[in-house]
């Protein structure tokens, strides 16, 4: 059966960081067209600016006034302002965070309306949120408030690993303090849920990490396995979650025991990230899903990249494998709906399998 093409939302970014050079690269191989309709909430000003910049003449683009507007085989840019912009390539410009802050909300409030499919958003500087009367602290966090998320959860993807954060964006003083047996196991859930909602694994193995060098040693180095993580494994086990743990982290990642799990829940940010980037660099780029809502959103696993913006040298791989990541997991959550909510198609689809 063939699939309806999805409609991607992007965000621009940081006007001064590599975003704009990322959709301009991408997109100027066209067969990217052929999985997805592209809609960039920005000002068709800006590309022009970086194409001239790139001396790039591959990239269409048309300019619409919304979503219904839209057509195939071309990047359509939703204009949703008019002023003109000083672009400092490089340089952060809390001047212009202003825009980067318009593309999100406006993004989310079509993404809200179901206007779009998915949403992929570009790097932006944290500052650009400051402007918001809530003060997020990233996109996360803006994107659980705007669309009534009551849960959610970071995950960051490759080839190869699959990592989740227990506590995200909290300094690392604080990490111990914020861990409970109860949040513990609510992230675990969530995460066991997306990989079978979101990436149709049937029975995903997860493995949590430990907090602690060495997961504590009997609580010789701490006692948060044996007071917190150890009690929130066993609730994952009540429900029949495939879960193990809690794991050294040095040891889980050094030894590649990684491979071995669908899934891994690092207690803190760096904790996961840091491998997780080492790895997924070394692969096709990585890429941050926000799990738990009802909305899909991924982005590429890096920030605006100051220090290269205009050279031609950005790789487009995080950011295509973000677009990619969102058409599918927006498909795979149709099947999985249409599947769920119809016993007859769910027993026929069984009986096909038997069959096979």
């Amino acid at each position: 059966m063939k699939k309806d093409k999805l409609k991607i939302g992007l965000t621009i970014g940081d006007i001064n960081g590599i975003g704009a050079e990322l959709i301009i690269k991408a997109f100027s191989d066209k067969r990217l067209f052929n999985h997805c309709i592209p809609i960039l909430y920005a000002s068709p000003n800006i590309l022009a600016y970086y194409k001239k910049v790139l001396q790039n003449e591959q990239l269409n683009y048309q300019t619409v006034q919304e979503v219904n507007r839209v057509r195939e085989k071309t990047l359509n840019i939703i204009r949703i302002w008019n002023d003109e912009i000083n672009i400092a390539m490089g340089k952060h410009d809390p001047n212009l965070d202003q825009f980067a802050l318009k593309s999100i909300e406006n993004a989310i409030s079509d993404l809200k309306e179901k206007k779009i499919d998915a949403l992929v958003t570009l790097p932006v500087n944290k500052s650009a949120f400051q402007l918001t009367t809530e003060r997020f602290e990233g996109h996360t966090e803006l994107l659980a408030s705007r669309l009534e998320a009551k849960d959610n959860l970071m995950m960051m993807v490759c080839e190869r690993l699959t990592v989740a954060l227990a506590t995200v964006h909290i300094p690392v003083a604080n990490v111990a303090e914020s861990l409970t047996i109860e949040g513990i196991f609510r992230k675990a859930k969530l995460l066991n849920q997306s990989l079978k909602y979101d990436f149709g694994i049937d029975k995903p193995k997860i493995a949590i990490l430990s907090l602690n060098p060495h997961a504590g040693d009997n609580g010789i180095i701490g006692n948060e396995e044996i007071n917190i993580i150890n009690p929130a494994i066993e609730e994952m086990k009540k429900e029949k979650m495939i879960a193990y743990g809690p794991f050294p982290a040095d040891g889980i990642f050094g030894s590649g025991n990684y491979l071995k799990f669908d899934g891994l829940l690092a207690m803190y940010h760096d904790q996961g990230l840091a491998p997780f980037k080492l790895i997924s660099n070394s692969e096709s780029g990585g890429v941050n899903f926000t799990a738990g809502m009802d909305y899909v959103r991924t982005s590429p696993d890096h920030g605006p990249a100051y220090e290269i913006v205009g050279k031609g040298i950005a790789k487009t791989e995080s950011f295509i494998q973000a677009i990619y990541m969102a058409v599918d997991i927006a498909h795979k959550r149709a099947v999985y709906a249409e599947i769920h909510n119809d016993p007859i198609k769910k027993a026929n689809i069984k009986e096909a399998t038997i069959e096979e």
